[in-house]
């Protein structure tokens, strides 16, 4: 499920070429060479996401990229589209499935399908239970918070995941971190308190 997720744990900072003339420009290249040096720090640069297309906000500690692909449920194809963004060797994703329908069924099966692929993709069952998703407008809807240890990848290093999944009307999500050591409790939670669906 988070495959591109993992991939981006290989930071990818962009080079930046100004051709100089002069001293000056010499002096702002550097300037700016250093500044670009510390934006590719691991820092956390928290900024609040509207997803209106998916329905939900989060915060997230970079600029996100998005991904998307198509999935097969029960047999039938669905699409998955992604808001990933990295810091500090983890990384944090918002995964939406688009469902044919808001049938209660079909949302268990999603949810059912994302919850045995994490556990799946980190080779371990999760310690699992009933968390409450906040709504935007007030309120909320039951979920499941799920936290998982393993190992992923092809070299089968040690991934931390921690998860949420929960389906609103035809929409099912999941949000997750996923680190090789245990992330800030505070990172991880300013993340999961800002989730809240429309």
């Amino acid at each position: 499920m988070l495959r591109s997720a993992l991939r981006l744990f290989v930071r990818r900072c962009g080079v930046l070429f100004v051709p100089s003339r002069s001293l000056i420009t010499k002096t702002v290249v550097v300037a700016s060479a250093g500044w670009l040096l510390a934006a590719c720090s691991p820092t956390y640069d928290w900024r609040t996401i509207m997803n209106n297309d998916n329905g939900y906000t989060v915060d997230l500690p970079a600029k996100p990229t998005t991904d998307q692909r198509q999935i097969d449920i029960g047999g039938t194809p669905m699409n998955m589209s992604m808001q990933i963004a990295e810091a500090d060797h983890a990384v944090f994703a918002v995964g939406t499935v688009m469902l044919p329908s808001d049938d209660p069924q079909v949302q268990r099966n999603a949810l059912d399908y994302l919850r045995s692929g994490l556990a799946h993709n980190l080779g371990s069952a999760p310690d699992a239970h009933v968390a409450a998703i906040p709504l935007a407008a007030g309120g909320q809807v039951q979920g499941l918070e799920m936290t998982f240890s393993g190992k992923a990848g092809p070299k089968q290093e040690t991934r931390i995941m921690h998860a949420r999944l929960v389906a609103k009307g035809r929409h099912v999500y999941q949000a997750a971190v996923i680190a090789s050591k245990e992330p800030p409790p505070e990172q991880v939670e300013q993340f999961f308190g800002s989730f809240k669906l429309y």
